[in-house]
């Protein structure tokens, strides 16, 4: 897979998570996959676990990232991209930003495995009343 092609993948990606569009979302994965954040406890492995917990998600939060920029892996068909995000409780009120990076493989034109990293500890100020 060319460079430019994974890049386009990441974005495609990144963008349909901006929609919060579950369907699209979990149409960037394969049908088996892993995916991990730091709210998952533990591997999503197929795309109806990862179609509850995006429903699950997008009901609680609206969130919105920022591609910072996307590093192809070399000698596997993956790559990294670093983000900025923001994250609000889907009722409204304050907004906390912070930044992360997702770990990306591919198989074909869809995600095989994808690892999230960041620093939940933000979102901690959102659910102090």
């Amino acid at each position: 897979m060319l460079d430019e092609h994974k890049t386009d993948l990441v974005q495609t990606f990144m963008d349909a998570w901006n929609r919060q569009d579950v369907e699209k979302v979990a149409g960037c994965y394969a049908e088996d996959l892993a995916y991990i954040d730091p709210n998952t406890r533990g591997e999503i492995a197929t795309q109806q676990a990862l179609r509850r917990y995006l429903t699950k998600l997008f009901s609680l939060w609206k969130m919105h990232w920022s591609v910072r920029d996307i590093h192809v892996f070399k000698d596997i068909d993956g790559a990294g991209a670093r983000w900025h995000a923001t994250f609000q409780v889907a009722a409204g009120g304050k907004v906390v930003e912070t930044d992360g990076m997702d770990f990306i493989l591919f198989e074909g034109d869809k995600i095989k495995r994808n690892e999230v990293y960041f620093d939940r500890t933000a979102l901690a100020a959102l659910l102090i009343k």
